[in-house]
């Protein structure tokens, strides 16, 4: 039997070797951008492959045939900007897409062909990457988690400590960034957020719904506001208009089943549903936490006719996040001392509704976020005492968004502008034991209500060779938290940027601004026992001025070497009045960040070099590497001396690549080098303390002497491999990613821990202190992931 089992598993293998590969067709209309009328003899060329074909008088065209992959498109016509599509991903069936073109007046004597998949944006030439489906659905290490993705990016560092997806972006902290899915605001991507800044251990985006995602490290767009360090802009799918088609993937953390298709001549749908068993894996690590997870995410796309369009989109998670009692690791067992249990409920549902009228476009933005997090934690695990609970924290967040919009294009210029306006409700009710100086129990109950509005306006124009570019925009923001908020006056935004070809493919590019960020409503809210709010009177917006310049070389269609230098200077930054420290060194870790006494005084700055170098060849491979050398600085005060920050890395290296094999293999790798990041010494004499570290159950910081010490540099190796089968309307894929596969090992300092013995029992309990130990904290494991995929 056992032989017979193995020879069908052969016989099976031999089938999909040599059956035959289907072919399909990618089909679509071409339509002018503002009118939404259909364009003849638009020229389509499909990259990699040499062919093409034309649009015929009703603006449609269909490709010559081509085999199953990730295709991207060139459309080319008199009068028209060449434009270069995102990547589309051709699989079961033919593909069915819309191809917008905007009237160029310089181009009316012929038809250039670049053929280049480097995409140039008037309003950001600098500081902004775009992300296509190969990248996404293919990156070694990054298990198609866009946090991770984005991670093999210039300025963008990672921590090789713990699962986490902090998005650190040129040495800014986790709380600066600011994400839109189709244009809606969403208030984090990841799974098990860390309250009052960002990250968690895994995304909430399923990869199989996003198209491209336009990832800016600086130069924001005025349109988006809120944001000091980095902005992502999802563009999901749109439904198929043609056929309705599933798709499953199962993979070593995750289930997910994405449906898409339509439901009616003019509506399509993007829906998914994910379920996690991420603590089966953890529990396999010997992870002091076992995290499980639920999300789901749907799209609805409404052409109701030539001029108007509704899209409706809605992202929730459900988190639950246990503890693993059973590690047995020392290590373990110390992290299982202080991490408490967590709960999260988030959800996301919005409404874009767009109007084009010729050359003006209208957008209404229409939004509702909700964020319920609790987190519990009782001294010692011991549950069944009531005295031993330490934290017991219910906290919400609620935003409801409008914003209306409207562009117009007169020639080579387009003018943007728009209002928004927000109302938020935050609530807490905390109960927690701290130590500051001495035992102290925090117990308070806020609420506020927030009415928020901003406008911007923005203006963009290049030149009739298309040789000089330049954007200008204004931003201001204000609400009714504090008289100091409220005046739109006082976070007046400007923004510019510019760009100019000094010859062919060679490009020198900058911009400057003056960007304006709301402290986290942890911080607003924060009330003592007395119910005063603390911080009403210190907290102010905020802010950070930022200048770049950066030089371009598309060496050809397939190469582009770029280098950028940047400088951020921030000011008003939130202070830990009781620790000493900027509120932006704090934010990598679980549990809530800002419910503290602050003052806005901090000051900081972060400038440094990026190099990158992008060599892109259709159908075959797809390579990125990027040095990234800098500098993360704060100070308490204007008086003070700058500190390195806790992201102060110095420097961060990145190789990555994928390569397409025959019969439908690709193999990939990626390199990932950082500089060891600065740490503070603990305080033993403070921590050693029964009723210090009762409340917290883990060591305190020696504030006095801030990120005095510097860990190690460390070094790992992803690497990835893909098949996939298609049998007639089927696809059968599997995938088997490695992260660190060279077992690297990440040493931090070693922590010291109560051993649960009082060395003076005798003593008043204020001065009874345990005797404490050290043991060793490293982190590094082969981590492999075996996927399937299946569609149909």
């Amino acid at each position: 039997m056992k032989r017979l089992f193995l020879l069908g598993i052969f016989l099976v293998i031999c089938f999909l070797n040599v059956a035959a590969q289907p072919i399909h067709y990618i089909k679509g209309v071409v339509i002018d951008k503002m009118t939404r009328k259909p364009l003849e003899f638009v020229n389509i060329l499909v990259q990699g492959t040499g062919s093409g074909s034309v649009t015929d008088e009703t603006g449609r065209f269909t490709s010559p045939q081509l085999k199953p992959g990730i295709y991207r498109l060139q459309a080319s016509a008199i009068g028209y900007r060449t434009v270069i599509t995102p990547e589309y991903i051709l699989s079961t069936k033919d593909l069915h897409i819309t191809i917008e073109m905007e009237e160029s007046p310089t181009e009316l004597t012929g038809v250039t062909v670049t053929a280049s998949p480097f995409r140039r944006v008037t309003e950001t030439p600098v500081s902004l990457r775009i992300i296509g489906l190969q990248e996404i659905e293919k990156s070694p290490g990054a298990n198609r988690d866009i946090s991770r993705i984005v991670q093999s990016y210039p300025g963008v560092a990672f921590s090789p400590a713990g699962y986490r997806n902090d998005l650190i972006v040129r040495g800014g902290a986790p709380s600066e960034n600011r994400f839109y899915l189709d244009g809606v605001e969403i208030p984090n991507i990841n799974h098990f957020s860390t309250q009052g800044a960002s990250g968690g251990p895994v995304g909430i985006i399923n990869a199989d719904l996003i198209r491209e995602v336009n990832f800016y490290t600086g130069a924001f767009p005025a349109e988006r506001g809120n944001a000091m360090s980095s902005v992502l802009d999802f563009k999901l799918r749109d439904g198929d208009l043609e056929k309705n088609s599933l798709k499953a993937t199962l993979g070593a953390s995750e289930a997910s089943l994405t449906s898409n298709g339509h439901l009616s001549e003019k509506t399509t749908y993007l829906v998914s549903l994910r379920q996690s068993y991420l603590q089966f894996l953890f529990k396999a690590l010997g992870l002091p936490f076992l995290p499980t997870y639920t999300d789901a995410q749907f799209k609805l796309k409404t052409r109701f006719n030539e001029a108007n369009e509704l899209t409706l989109l809605g992202l929730a998670g459900i988190d639950n996040m246990r503890l693993n009692k059973d590690a047995e690791e020392e290590d373990a067992q110390y992290i299982l001392g202080y991490l408490p249990k967590i709960q999260q409920e988030t959800f996301t549902v919005g409404g874009v509704y767009k109007h084009y009228a010729g050359h003006h476009v209208q957008s209404l933005v229409l939004s509702h976020s909700y964020l319920n997090n609790r987190n519990t934690k009782y001294l010692n695990n011991d549950e069944s005492n009531a005295e031993m609970l330490s934290l017991k924290l219910r906290s919400k967040e609620q935003e409801t968004k409008l914003r209306v919009e409207n562009s117009s294009v007169w020639g080579n210029t387009r003018l943007s502008y728009g209002a928004n306006m927000e109302y938020a409700q935050y609530g807490n009710r905390t109960y927690q034991k701290r130590f500051t100086g001495s035992e102290q129990v925090v117990n308070y109950r806020t609420w506020i209500d927030m009415i928020k509005w901003g406008a911007f306006v923005k203006a963009t124009y290049e030149s009739d060779d298309d040789r000089f570019s330049a954007s200008l925009g204004l931003r201001t923001d204000a609400n009714n938290y504090s008289s100091e908020m409220r005046d739109l006056s006082e976070q007046l935004s400007p923004r510019l940027s510019v760009s100019y070809q000094l010859s062919k493919g060679f490009f020198l590019s900058g911009s400057i601004g003056l960007y304006y960020q709301l402290p986290a409503y942890t911080m607003l809210g924060f009330k003592d026992n007395n119910g005063e709010f603390v911080n009403k009177t210190n907290l102010r917006f905020m802010s950070v001025s930022q200048k770049n310049i950066g030089l371009s070389w598309q060496i050809n269609n397939q190469v582009e070497l770029s280098a950028e230098g940047f400088y951020k200077d921030y000011d008003r930054i939130p202070y830990s009045i009781v620790d000493g420290i900027p509120m932006a060194c704090k934010g990598n870790d679980y549990g809530v960040v800002g419910n503290e006494a602050v003052s806005s005084t901090a000051q900081g700055r972060s400038y440094g070099v990026e190099f990158m170098l992008k060599w892109i060849v259709a159908q075959k491979l797809n390579l990125s590497s990027s040095l990234t050398l800098f500098k993360s600085e704060y100070r308490n005060t204007k008086n003070d001396p700058y500190i390195a920050s806790a992201w102060d890395n110095r420097f961060i290296l990145n190789m990555s690549g994928t390569y397409n094999l025959p019969r439908n293999w690709s193999i990939g790798a990626k390199i990932s080098a950082i500089g060891g990041a600065p740490y503070t010494p603990y305080d033993v004499q403070k921590s050693s303390l029964v009723t210090a570290w009762d409340a917290q159950a883990k060591p305190y910081y020696d504030y006095s002497k801030f990120n005095t010490e510097r860990a190690d540099h460390y070094a790992a190796l992803d690497v990835r491999v893909d098949k996939t089968y298609y049998i007639g309307r089927y696809m059968l894929g599997f995938y088997l990613d490695v992260q660190n596969i060279t077992g690297s090992k990440f040493k931090e300092p070693d922590a010291i821990v109560s051993t649960g013995v009082v060395e003076n029992p005798s003593a008043p309990r204020a001065e009874q202190r345990y005797v404490m130990k050290y043991i060793k904290q490293e982190s590094g494991t082969v981590l492999p992931t075996i996927g399937v995929t299946f569609e149909f």
